[in-house]
């Protein structure tokens, strides 16, 4: 199977990513189903990458229908150790504007039924998630944005809420007064389960509206959202050309032992099929 290091999400707006060579797509096959897509594999800057696009091409899939344990399962069956995320968010706050980049490091969750983790069934694991998103990860990209001249902040909080309907005026608000940044609809279960799978985790979140508390602004409709998609998409691709080489470094953070701890239940009562299952999550600990 074709083996990559960095694997790319891509959000609304991103389907696809050029300059990538020796392109290949490839079909991963995974207990939990189908990814949202065939995986597109190469090399940019000399990196062996993969790229999905999360909503499946020409966005067939719902923030609420995606397969997200079987996009991140496939991810790590490819090697990939560092995933990079592109989300399109609404601004909480007045001073992000609309085609402003956030780098969030706090996460809120206000999904409803989401599958969040590999693990049940026999097998419980409990890892740390007070850190969401990879520090380290995070942290190049956004020096990355800044030397290309994109407006960037790192850190903040993120607030991920089902969808796929936008917010009410009292949800915003209620959001506001929790002092979160953004708000969005992807950023979980992603995050969970990369950690669960030992890998980096880091989103890249365009906003492309005031959510609906501002007042002055328009309200949020689907073709203000497109029209900010596509210049942001630009963006995404240049700072991951910008960054590609920098982010597939040696890693000086603790996402890749972060099952190390995690895992309690007695090795011998793991059931046999979770062992053979879960093996590229689980197989440096549990035999």
């Amino acid at each position: 199977m074709v083996e990559a290091k960095i694997g790319v999400i891509g959000g609304s707006g991103l389907y696809q990513i050029e300059g990538l060579s020796d392109l290949k797509e490839t079909k991963v096959e995974t207990p939990f189903g189908d990814p949202s897509d065939l995986i597109m594999t190469g090399t940019l800057q000399g990196v062996p990458m993969a790229f999905l696009p999360r909503h499946g091409k020409g966005h067939r899939i719902s923030p609420s229908e995606l397969p997200v344990r079987a996009n991140i399962f496939a991810l790590k069956s490819l090697g990939v150790d560092r995933i990079i995320s592109i989300s399109a968010v609404g601004s909480l706050k007045e001073d992000i504007h609309p085609l402003d980049l956030v780098i969030p490091d706090q996460v809120i969750d206000r999904t409803k039924g989401r599958v969040s983790t590999f693990f049940g069934r026999g097998l419980v694991a409990h890892v740390g998630f007070a850190e969401p998103f990879c520090p380290h990860l995070s942290q190049i990209l956004y020096q990355t944005a800044q030397k290309l001249g994109t407006t960037a902040r790192l850190g903040g909080t993120c607030v991920v809420m089902e969808g796929p309907a936008f917010s009410t005026k009292a949800e915003s608000r209620l959001y506001r007064s929790w002092g979160a940044s953004i708000v969005g609809m992807t950023a979980l279960p992603e995050a969970k389960l990369a950690r669960e799978a030992e890998m980096c985790y880091a989103t890249l979140a365009f906003v492309t509206d005031y959510d609906c508390w501002h007042e002055s602004a328009d309200p949020v409709t689907v073709e203000m959202v497109v029209a900010n998609l596509m210049h942001n998409a630009e963006t995404a691709k240049n700072i991951l050309k910008a960054s590609i080489t920098g982010a597939a470094g040696e890693r000086s953070c603790q996402c890749d032992t972060a099952l190390k701890d995690a895992i309690i239940t007695s090795r011998e009562h793991i059931p046999a099929n979770l062992k053979r299952e879960l093996a590229p999550l689980i197989g440096k600990y549990v035999q």
